[in-house]
């Protein structure tokens, strides 16, 4: 059994993936999300069946440093979007970064926060606009618990200096510093534009070629975008 399992980066949720998951379902993989819960769906935390067959991760941004270590170590194929093993530099340019980041979670609980995460998935849907990202129930208010844990996956964030320990070192990987590819499959959700739908189905197809291909460059590239 081919199973694919998927991990969002920071205040993302998984109705990003919603039509990688049906791409790769109707072709007969098993599909599982990764949710850290920072809004209205429930966390969850992804595993594997005890099934043979390949097992494709594809993880955004932060969502690498995310998850289980006994999800990442037994994946045979690896996809990676705009993931980094250090997101902040620890020359005198990574100073700007931290700043950024304390301001970030200082707004988290005061009245600036809705404004900070707007800004943030602004950027995060580069170059496409802001509607180009499924509703973030995050902009409608944000839980306790899921503020938490936003806090303390920025604090994640900066910490994190090099590649998970249990990342699987034969696994076959790829993986680009474009964000904008997720947005992209998500906004055809709800438009239904054909040029959406066509660029989720080429990045779905892209991900099952990269499981059942000899692809074996693995180049990760820092992102601006956590």
């Amino acid at each position: 059994m081919n199973q694919a399992i998927t991990m969002h980066g920071w205040a993302g949720d998984a109705s990003n993936w919603r039509h990688w998951r049906e791409e790769l379902m109707a072709l007969g993989w098993h599909w599982s999300d990764g949710e850290r819960g920072y809004g209205n769906l429930p966390p969850r935390s992804p595993s594997w069946l005890p099934e043979p067959g390949r097992r494709l991760l594809i993880a955004h941004s932060l969502g690498l440093h995310l998850l289980p270590s006994s999800v990442l170590e037994t994946a045979t194929d690896v996809v990676l979007l705009g993931s980094f093993g250090r997101f902040v530099p620890s020359d005198r340019a990574g100073r700007a970064i931290r700043a950024g980041l304390a301001g970030m979670a200082s707004a988290l609980g005061s009245s600036e926060e809705r404004g900070m995460l707007e800004r943030f998935l602004t950027r995060a849907a580069q170059p496409l606009p802001l509607s180009a990202l499924p509703p973030s129930s995050l902009l409608e208010g944000v839980t306790a618990d899921g503020r938490h844990r936003l806090a303390a996956d920025l604090t994640l964030l900066q910490e994190c200096s090099a590649l998970p320990a249990a990342f699987p070192a034969n696994a076959i990987a790829a993986s680009t510093g474009a964000t904008a590819s997720v947005a992209a499959a998500s906004h055809a959700a709800s438009t239904h534009a054909s040029a959406a739908i066509a660029t989720a189905a080429s990045i779905a197809a892209s991900a099952v070629a990269i499981a059942t291909a000899a692809c074996s460059t693995t180049t990760l590239n820092a992102s601006t975008i956590p």
